[in-house]
C-alpha cells in the first residue's frame, strides 16, 4: 500500500477527529472554526498530496539513490529491527528539526513553509495545510539518514509517522499537559510555534520531541498571560490555493528583481524572512508589524454560497481521494491531466468564496476543465455532457448577470444578447464537432459566433482602434492560412477556412483596439481571451489539416476554454468596472478584513 493510499485511508479519521473538535468547541462556547477557512486549509492539504505524486524523484527517488549508492553503512536488518525503527524515528524527527527550524530562519525555505502558518485559525484543519513546494529544497536534510544507510522504506514510514503524529497537536481545545508537554511536542507547545507574538516567534520547532528545542535555545512555554494569535506577519488575505503556495515566493522574486546590488539578489533568497536590501525598503516600503493591526479575513459568505462551497468542496475532496488511490498505477500523462483538473476546481472554489467570481462561473470553470479531461482521456460519454454543459452554463451565467445584477453594474441588453448570441453559436459549433461529418456546420457555427464577438467588441469604441494589433493579426492569419494550403489544405475548404482565419484575426484585432481604448481588466481579459481564440483554432487546424500534434485535444480544448472563459469573465467585470460607483478611501476591500465573526467568544 502507497503513502498515497494510507493517506486515504486515514482521511475518514482525520475528519471524525475535527468533529469532535468541533463538538466540544460548541459544547464549550469555544469554536475556533469558520468553514471558508477550515475548506482553505483543507483544500490546500489535497493540493499538497496531488502533487507530491509528481515530486516523487526528489522526495523518495534521490534519496533511493544516495542510499543505494554512497551509503556509509549497510545494515538493513538492524533498522529493520525494533531497536532500528525507533532510532530511525528519532533519527527522522533530528533532521525535521533542522528543516523546520531552517524553515523559519532562511527566506526561500520559509516561502515553502508559510503556506502551514498562514492560517488565522488554530485547530485540526490547520494540521492539514500543507506546502506544494516543500520537496523541493527539503529532501537535503534527510540526506543524513540514507548516508547512515537507513532504508527508504523505513525512511518513508518513519517520515509518515512523524507527519501523522502532528495533527493532533493543532487545537486549542486541549490545555497543557504537565511532564508530557516538556519531553515531546503538544498542543500547548506548537500553538506556541504558530503564534506571531514576539515573545513566541520562532520557537518550538520539534515534530515529535521538543528535545531539541531545549538542547538548541529555541524552546518557549507557552503563558497564559500572553494569548497567542495565528497567521504569518505578511497576512494571506485570500483562499487562492494558488497564491497561498506562491505569496512569499512572488515577494522575494520582486524584492530579488529590484535589488541594485547583485549580491542582495541572492541575499534576499538567504537571509531571515523579512529581510529586505535598504534600496528595496527605501522605494517599496512596507509597514512595520503590529500585532494589534491584524484583522481577521473574513469575506462573507450567503447561505446560498456556504452550500454551494459544501456541495463542491465533499465532490473535490472525493475527487481527490480517487486519484491519490490510482495514481501508482495509472500513467503519468493521465495524473497529470487530473491533477490539472482538480487544481481549476480548487482555484475555481476559493475564488468563489472569497467573492473574486460568482458560483455560475465556478461551475463554468470546472466543466470546462472536466470537457477538456474527458476528451483526452477518452471517456467519450462524459465528454459528451460536458463539453455542451460548458457552453450552456456560460449562457446560463451571462443570463442570470443580465437577471440580477444592478443596473450600474451590468452588462446592457445590447451587449447582453450579442454575447449570449456569441455563445450559442460556439454551442452549435461544439456539438456539431462532436459527431463526424459535420465539420462545415461546426465551421459555419463558429464563424457566426465571432462576427458576433466583433459587434459586441464593437460596442462603444471605433471600429479596429489600434491598426497596429489589426495589422499583427492580419498577417498571423495570412501566415497560418499559408501554413495550412502547403500542409495539404484541399480545394473545398480554401474558401471557408480562408473566410474563418480572416473573421478570428479581425475579432482578436478588434478586442485588442476595445482594450485600448477602454483599459481595465475586464476589457484586457477579452482581449487576451480572443488571443487564445486564435491560438485554439490554430492548433485545431494544424492538427486536422497538416499533421497530428500529441495530445491535440488538450491544447486544443484548453485553450479554447481559456478564451471563452477570459471574454465571459472580462465582459462582466467591465460591465461593473465601467458603471461601478466611486468608492471610498476604505475601498472595497474593507468588506473583507472584518472583525472576527463566527466565533462565540472574541478572538485576539
Amino acid at each position: 500500500m502507497s503513502p498515497s493510499q494510507i493517506i486515504v485511508l486515514a482521511t475518514p479519521v482525520f475528519f471524525l477527529l475535527i468533529a469532535i473538535e468541533l463538538a466540544v468547541g460548541y459544547k464549550r462556547q469555544r469554536v475556533t472554526y469558520r468553514m471558508a477557512d477550515a475548506m482553505s486549509s483543507i483544500s490546500l492539504g489535497m493540493l499538497s498530496q496531488t502533487s507530491a505524486v509528481f515530486t516523487r524523484l526528489l522526495r523518495v527517488g534521490i534519496y533511493t539513490a544516495v542510499f543505494e549508492h554512497v551509503a556509509l553503512w549497510r545494515n538493513d536488518a538492524f533498522w529493520l529491527s525494533v531497536p532500528g525503527w525507533l532510532l530511525a524515528l528519532v533519527f527522522y524527527d533530528f533532521c525535521y528539526y533542522w528543516l523546520h527550524r531552517m524553515g523559519h530562519e532562511s527566506a526561500v525555505l520559509w516561502a515553502a513553509h508559510a503556506v502551514h502558518h498562514q492560517s488565522q485559525d488554530y485547530n485540526l484543519s490547520t494540521a492539514l495545510r500543507q506546502t506544494s513546494s516543500g520537496a523541493l529544497l527539503g529532501w537535503v536534510f534527510y540526506v543524513p539518514m540514507a548516508l547512515a544507510g537507513v532504508p527508504p522504506l523505513v525512511f518513508a514510514i518513519v517520515a509518515l509517522v512523524d507527519l501523522l503524529y502532528q495533527f493532533w497537536v493543532h487545537t486549542e481545545q486541549v490545555g497543557r499537559l504537565g511532564w508530557f508537554d516538556r519531553w515531546f511536542c503538544s498542543p500547548s507547545n506548537h500553538r506556541v510555534h504558530h503564534a506571531v507574538n514576539d515573545v513566541y516567534l520562532d520557537k518550538n520547532y520539534g515534530g515529535i520531541l521538543v528535545v531539541w528545542d531545549r538542547m538548541f535555545g529555541t524552546f518557549k512555554d507557552e503563558d497564559e498571560q500572553e494569548k497567542c494569535v495565528y497567521g504569518t506577519r505578511g497576512l494571506l488575505n485570500s483562499w487562492d490555493p494558488l497564491w497561498a503556495n506562491a505569496q512569499v515566493y512572488a515577494s522575494l522574486a520582486h524584492d530579488s528583481w529590484h535589488a541594485r546590488n547583485w549580491l542582495d539578489k541572492l541575499r534576499v533568497w538567504i537571509k531571515p524572512p523579512g529581510w529586505r536590501p535598504a534600496d528595496v525598503a527605501e522605494r517599496f516600503p512596507k509597514p512595520a508589524f503590529d500585532i494589534a493591526r491584524m484583522p481577521l479575513y473574513h469575506p462573507p459568505m450567503s447561505r446560498t454560497l456556504q452550500w454551494f462551497a459544501g456541495v463542491q468542496f465533499a465532490l473535490m475532496l472525493a475527487g481527490v481521494a480517487v486519484f491519490l488511490w490510482q495514481t501508482d498505477t495509472a500513467p503519468l500523462a493521465h495524473n497529470a491531466i487530473w491533477f490539472a483538473t482538480l487544481l481549476a476546481a480548487q482555484w475555481a472554489l476559493g475564488a468563489a468564496v472569497q467573492g473574486r467570481i460568482g458560483m455560475g462561473m465556478a461551475l463554468l470553470v470546472e466543466s470546462a476543465a472536466l470537457a477538456t479531461a474527458t476528451s483526452v482521456l477518452g471517456l467519450q460519454e462524459w465528454h459528451w455532457l460536458f463539453k455542451p454543459l460548458t457552453m450552456v452554463i456560460a449562457i446560463a451565467v451571462v443570463g442570470g448577470h443580465l437577471r440580477t445584477a444592478a443596473p450600474g453594474n451590468r452588462l446592457d441588453r445590447t451587449e447582453g444578447r450579442w454575447l449570449i448570441a456569441a455563445l450559442a453559436g460556439s454551442l452549435a459549433g461544439d456539438v456539431f464537432l462532436m459527431f463526424g461529418g459535420f465539420f462545415i456546420p461546426g465551421l459555419v457555427s463558429f464563424l457566426l459566433a465571432h462576427l458576433c464577438y466583433i459587434v459586441l467588441f464593437r460596442k462603444g469604441v471605433p471600429w479596429f482602434a489600434r491598426r497596429g494589433a489589426l495589422v499583427v493579426t492580419l498577417a498571423i492569419g495570412v501566415g497560418m492560412y499559408a501554413f495550412l494550403w502547403l500542409g495539404g489544405l484541399t480545394a473545398a475548404l480554401r474558401g471557408p477556412v480562408a473566410a474563418y482565419v480572416l473573421v478570428i484575426a479581425l475579432m482578436a484585432a478588434q478586442a485588442i483596439g476595445r482594450a485600448a481604448v477602454l483599459g481595465g481588466r475586464g476589457a484586457w481579459l477579452v482581449a487576451i481571451g480572443a488571443g487564445f481564440f486564435m491560438l485554439s483554432d490554430a492548433t485545431l487546424a494544424t492538427n486536422r489539416f497538416v499533421q497530428p500534434l500529441p495530445l491535440a485535444q488538450l491544447w486544443v480544448l484548453a485553450t479554447y476554454y481559456i478564451a471563452q472563459v477570459l471574454i465571459v469573465a472580462g465582459m462582466l467585470d467591465g460591465a461593473r468596472s465601467q458603471r461601478r460607483a466611486p468608492v471610498t478611501e476604505e475601498g472595497p476591500a474593507a468588506s473583507a478584513a472584518v472583525p472576527p465573526t463566527g466565533y462565540a467568544t472574541p478572538r485576539p
